[in-house]
């Protein structure tokens, strides 16, 4: 059974920066690509970013040159390095395996707000 657990969400200000991670139980997971993935409040759910299984990432527009994602084969977590957050980063921040996803964990919250 594939579990996915978020961590490292909270409030923070404006600037400021948080780094979520996500642990995986069960399954291979050195052999697939890992994401992140965001839903705000009123909005659809999007790619914040993704990493494959060759360490390639992909990030949404929105993100490059502030986000980091990276993975650890050894730990079996992935994580998600917020830099410069603002405001409309404010959303739930959701762990995925595969491309597409068929796994989720459940999600963790991510406040930016002064």
């Amino acid at each position: 059974q594939v579990q996915l657990v978020e961590s490292g969400g909270g409030l923070v200000q404006p600037g400021g920066s948080l780094r979520l991670s996500c642990a995986a139980s069960g399954g291979f997971f050195s052999m697939f690509t890992m994401g992140w993935y965001r839903q705000a409040p009123g909005k659809q759910r999007e790619l914040v970013a993704s990493i494959s299984r060759g360490s390639s990432t992909n990030y949404a527009d929105s993100v490059k040159g502030r986000f980091t994602i990276s993975r650890d084969n050894v730990k079996r977590t992935v994580y998600l390095q917020m830099n410069s957050l603002k405001p409309e980063d404010t959303a739930v921040y959701y762990c995925t395996r595969g491309d597409p996803p068929s796994y989720w964990g459940q999600g963790t919250q991510v406040t930016v707000s002064s």
